[in-house]
């Protein structure tokens, strides 16, 4: 019988493929490749999706009965879900699939991230008294939702300074295939929205999750700390876009600079610092 772990091995190495043929798309404009990339990743989300469901059954035949979003790698495993999800969704919408080329990746590292690193344990274990609350799933889902629209914002801020640099030689090159720079930037804008609500709600679950579990909304534990630090962040963004009208290379800059914050939070408080979310780490 297939387990939960080899279905979402296999996710593993179909996202890095997904990942590939989009390159290839853009590198050798070889626009069969970006087809096979689509139905590529559309075959990752699905096998992505039966491991994790399956992985969830598993849980309740071991007695231990939660959502696999408990731990370092079922979060991980999420996150590739949630951005692979975003992505697809994106190009459905913009039919561009060079994106992918730069979104996809993300995806695939983090899988890759969790199934190869031997410090990160892939064993279903059973949730400790802190995770024990209606509220974890409301809770990582949004985060994770948001977190995943950063890391696409993030691929579309790489794109636009490319473009951007390479903006004298357009219409041929490597970066003639890129969407322009409007579209890039209106996309930025659009889904760095997508993840700053997201995330907002994330927040507020949080606290809610917290006080129940804690007694308090607000204890500025170190990921509660830069939870708001990241939130401010892509409300700088959003703020001055709006007020300053900044544009283009400054909130590109913006998009990579809060998905380092997003990478800081998810990883380098967990390891890093200690607090009331260092489970996170386990």
């Amino acid at each position: 019988m297939i387990s939960s772990s080899t279905l979402l091995g296999w996710s593993t190495f179909i996202y890095l493929g997904a990942s590939v043929l989009y390159m290839m798309h853009w590198i050798f404009k070889l626009r069969p490749m970006g087809m096979i990339g689509t139905w590529t990743t559309a075959l990752g989300i699905g096998v992505q999706t039966g491991g994790l469901v399956l992985r969830w059954i598993e849980s309740y035949q071991m007695g231990y009965g939660h959502a696999p979003l408990s731990n370092l790698y079922e979060s991980l495993v999420f996150f590739s879900w949630t951005t692979a999800i975003t992505y697809l969704f994106m190009e459905f919408k913009t039919r561009n699939k060079i994106i992918g080329a730069f979104a996809m990746p993300f995806a695939a590292a983090s899988m890759a991230y969790a199934s190869f690193n031997p410090n990160v344990r892939d064993a279903i274990e059973p949730l400790i008294p802190a995770l024990q609350s209606n509220w974890l799933l409301a809770h990582v889902i949004t985060c994770f939702i948001g977190y995943a629209a950063f890391a696409v914002a993030c691929g579309l801020g790489i794109m636009y300074l490319l473009k951007n640099i390479a903006r004298d030689s357009e219409g041929r090159g490597l970066f003639a295939m890129l969407p322009n720079l409007r579209s890039l930037d209106e996309l930025m804008h659009q889904t760095i929205i997508f993840g700053f609500l997201w995330l907002s709600v994330g927040i507020i679950t949080g606290a809610v999750w917290a006080n129940q579990a804690w007694g308090t909304y607000w204890s500025w534990d170190p990921k509660e700390t830069w939870s708001l630090i990241t939130w401010f962040v892509y409300a700088v963004a959003l703020h001055a876009r709006l007020v300053r009208g900044w544009k283009g290379t400054k909130i590109a800059y913006i998009s990579i600079v809060g998905f380092c914050s997003v990478i800081f939070t998810y990883f380098g408080v967990n390891f890093l610092l200690s607090g009331l979310h260092s489970y996170g780490a386990q």
